[in-house]
């Protein structure tokens, strides 16, 4: 699953850079989430619009030989390829396993009056495991924007409320594509409860917060970054199916100074397996919350992409005999908590339209702004992203 590792790592951090260049404060939202939902619209699209949807999901910052193997394909078997990359790896989400929780769940709601070609409905059950369920946004459009709600929140046991906001589907929309991802795992080693204690948290070098402040002393998965002035160290969850891994600067105003110098490439390689090392070390991690909600649709004009969800230039007549369709909103909203046992991590989208002998315990001491990504192992996969500097 090379090329969809690969892309939600791409895409996460360029969609990263973006948000972190209008927001202040925390940012978490779910790479393999949006890219699933943008993942659905390639296949009823036509021309340049298919070409800039690939272009959000296919990460271009290849390497030569790879660059040439892509050239030599088409766009079709490209395109094809990432689909049932798509489906193998919801596939394997989606086995049952008592260590954790973990979702990932698409739905179309489409107005029951319009008529969607067959084929393209087919295409995205087949990949996307996405069923079409027939809702009156013509008649009922508020009724219909409650139920959607309702589908969310049952999806991600509660967490994402209201996804669609009051009065963001009217009587003329015609299809809603939506997409959640839900997590709730375990540590693989807990946090013991009494060793939290409140601690002061650096936003800069002259304004702190009171956190309450985990600890634990154990063997991690540990490397640093010499060149950055940072370290990243890997949390597994139980089953080690999925671990969360934590770029801590050294320096209390460090994240921004280094932004510049991050790439997916290099996030890809720090975290690999024979990049890092098993390290004693003391670990102090903020318990901590985040929610927030974002309306793309500037990001994505941003990221080159505004043509495909612009009504004047957007071709989605493979969803649809009728003319034009076009991309009206696309909302995400995300929420996670980090707590002595676990994490429990949601994001929707919805698209209107060996151990050190020696005992030295290396500190790792998150008590000034971070970046924290959760990543499915096997895939490759980023499930979430974050920025964690307001408490």
């Amino acid at each position: 699953m090379d090329l969809l590792g690969a892309a939600t790592i791409q895409f996460g951090f360029d969609l990263f850079k973006e948000l972190n260049k209008s927001k202040d404060g925390n940012i978490f939202f779910s790479p393999a989430g949006i890219s699933t939902a943008i993942g659905m619209l390639p296949l009823g699209a036509r021309g340049a619009t298919v070409a800039q949807l690939q272009k959000v999901l296919c990460s271009e910052k290849d390497t030569e030989s790879s660059r040439i193997i892509a050239e030599k394909k088409s766009v079709i078997e490209k395109r094809d390829e990432l689909h049932h990359q798509f489906q193998k790896f919801l596939t394997e989400i989606s086995k049952p396993t008592n260590d954790y929780e973990l979702k990932i769940a698409n739905r179309l709601f489409g107005e029951k009056t319009y008529l969607f070609l067959q084929k393209y409905l087919d295409y995205v059950e087949k990949y996307y495991h996405a069923s079409l369920e027939p809702v009156d946004f013509v008649n009922a459009a508020d009724e219909s924007r409650k139920k959607i709600n309702s589908w969310v929140e049952s999806q991600t046991n509660e967490k994402i409320k209201d996804l669609f906001p009051d009065g963001s589907l009217s009587s003329s929309t015609k299809l809603v594509v939506l997409n959640i991802v839900y997590f709730k795992g375990q540590w693989d080693r807990e946090f013991k409860k009494e060793n939290t204690k409140e601690e002061e948290f650096w936003l800069n070098k002259t304004t702190s917060k009171s956190v309450l402040m985990m600890t634990q002393r154990h063997s991690f998965k540990f490397t640093f970054l010499e060149d950055l002035q940072a370290k990243i160290l890997g949390i597994p969850y139980k089953n080690n199916d999925l671990s969360m891994f934590v770029l801590l600067p050294n320096d209390v105003d460090g994240l921004e100074k280094i932004m510049d110098r991050l790439t997916p490439e290099k996030l890809v390689e720090w975290t690999s397996p024979g990049h890092m090392e098993e390290r004693n070390v003391t670990l102090h991690l903020p318990r901590f919350e985040v929610e927030d909600s974002y309306d793309l649709e500037a990001d994505w004009a941003a990221m080159g992409v505004e043509d495909a969800f612009s009504e004047h230039t957007a071709d989605y007549s493979a969803m649809s005999s009728r003319s034009g369709l076009d991309v009206q909103k696309f909302l995400h909203r995300s929420f996670v908590v980090v707590t002595e046992e676990g994490v429990e991590a949601a994001a929707a989208t919805g698209v209107g339209f060996a151990a050190a002998s020696a005992p030295v315990y290396e500190k790792f001491h998150c008590n000034h702004p971070f970046l924290f990504f959760i990543k499915h192992n096997e895939s490759n996969s980023v499930l979430f992203f974050g920025r964690f500097s307001s408490p």
